[in-house]
């Protein structure tokens, strides 16, 4: 009964590892014999004299072992020889020097042997299955997939894709008004595959610049074809996003093509960005005009260019400076990540206005010097500088608190009233 139940194990065996997903007929087989050489190895010292034939179709297998005969009393290595007598039980015929095969019944090696055959199986089949999934999903890193939300913990979900592979989506890559509930289809890119001891894990991003890419290549069939190009991308995720599109073709109008008839192109994008307001401009080479359209809807009067450290600084009329800033500074912020430029807005001048000022160190007295410092570093250095400033810029990169920059303000507005 125990034989019984040993063979029905073999065969349990086989048609585990044989519904293994990912893993072909070919290197199936190959895994099998491995797996019974490994086994016979371990018991008999070595696999040489050994032939192993699988048919993982049909659930068999045979194993056939060779043995030199020798004379009866010169049998040392029963697993590599045989002896003459034994021999001849099997075929009278033979004689010292010949080679005898025959079938070695691998049930009779126990169930221990049974043990460890299933478990150097399963550890090469969980091996073949990891290279199998890190070899699917490296390919597919930068593309869009959709699966479904299988656990949801606090720092990360995880996604089963139609196969059943698990996927990752942490938090940080999630947009921050996400909301998921288990079985909701999910819809990401694939950032990045970690393989860290042969244990792949497949890192999903749907605030990723990319994401926002595929999303438009999905619905806009002039990106797909080439005859636009996405250029740049800058995005704060869920919040706002400018992108930089580029035509080919002259008759084709990149920003209308991208945003569609009454924006029906870029609709079902910015529904899928949890109402991610998304600016499309025309890309230019010439920067002035770049940086002067990523600041849009603000109007430029004037800008100077430092390209060498990549900076520049741009005048606005004064009921322009708050639109070119945007809430929450976004609009200038996503204008530098666009450009790639340091972007430094100031109120232009009224007329008359720039015919005195005064340098800030006259204000040590008033103001600490720490402070000064501070705003110096900007490149700022006299009050009028200070006061045609945005007030937003003064707080965000001075890292000054509201409280002392508007302390400032007023201090430097009292002495020209004065």
């Amino acid at each position: 009964m125990a034989k019984k139940a040993e063979t029905i194990s073999l065969i349990d065996t086989f048609s585990e590892f044989k519904e293994t997903k990912n893993i072909d007929r070919t290197t199936m087989v190959s895994v099998l014999e491995e797996s019974f050489r490994s086994v016979i190895a371990k018991m008999f010292g070595t696999d040489e004299n050994y032939d192993v034939i699988v048919n993982p179709d049909k659930g068999d297998f045979e194993i056939w072992r060779n043995r030199e005969v020798v004379a009866d009393e010169d049998l040392v290595n029963p697993n590599m020889q045989i002896s003459l007598s034994e021999a001849q039980k099997i075929d009278d015929s033979y004689e010292v020097g010949e080679e005898v095969t025959d079938e070695v019944i691998f049930e009779k090696f126990g169930r221990r042997a049974i043990l460890n055959l299933r478990q150097t199986l399963a550890a090469k089949i969980l091996e073949l299955e990891k290279d199998s999934l890190y070899n699917k999903y490296i390919d597919k890193v930068g593309t869009i997939i959709s699966a479904e939300v299988y656990q949801i913990w606090k720092k990360e979900i995880l996604l089963l894709d139609d196969e059943g592979n698990e996927l990752l989506l942490p938090k940080t890559e999630q947009i921050p008004s996400d909301f998921y509930r288990k079985g909701e289809a999910v819809r990401a890119v694939i950032a990045r595959v970690d393989n860290v001891n042969n244990n792949p894990k497949i890192i999903l991003s749907r605030t990723s610049p990319m994401f926002l890419q595929r999303l438009l290549e999905n619905e806009v069939p002039e990106i797909n074809d080439g005859l636009i190009t996405v250029r740049r991308i800058a995005r704060i995720p869920g919040e706002r996003a400018k992108i930089a599109v580029e035509s080919y073709d002259d008759r084709i109008d990149p920003v209308g093509a991208c945003v569609g008839v009454q924006g029906s192109r870029i609709r079902g994008i910015v529904r899928e960005l949890r109402n991610e307001n998304i600016d499309v401009i025309p890309f230019t080479s010439n920067i002035e005009l770049f940086i002067k359209r990523a600041l849009s809807p603000a109007k430029v009067s004037s800008l100077e260019l430092d390209a060498e450290n990549h900076k520049a600084e741009v005048y606005l009329r004064p009921e322009e400076v708050s639109l070119a800033i945007g809430k929450q500074g976004m609009n200038i912020k996503l204008a530098s990540m666009l450009t790639e430029y340091t972007i430094d807005v100031f109120r232009e001048l009224e007329e008359g206005e720039g015919e005195e000022d005064i340098m800030l160190d006259e204000f040590r007295d008033e103001i600490d010097d720490w402070v000064i410092d501070a705003i110096k570093k900007l490149g700022i250095d006299t009050a009028k500088g200070v006061l045609n400033a945005p007030r937003e810029m003064l707080i965000e990169k001075a890292d000054l608190e509201e409280d002392t920059v508007d302390e400032i303000l007023d201090i430097l507005r009292a002495e020209f009233e004065e």
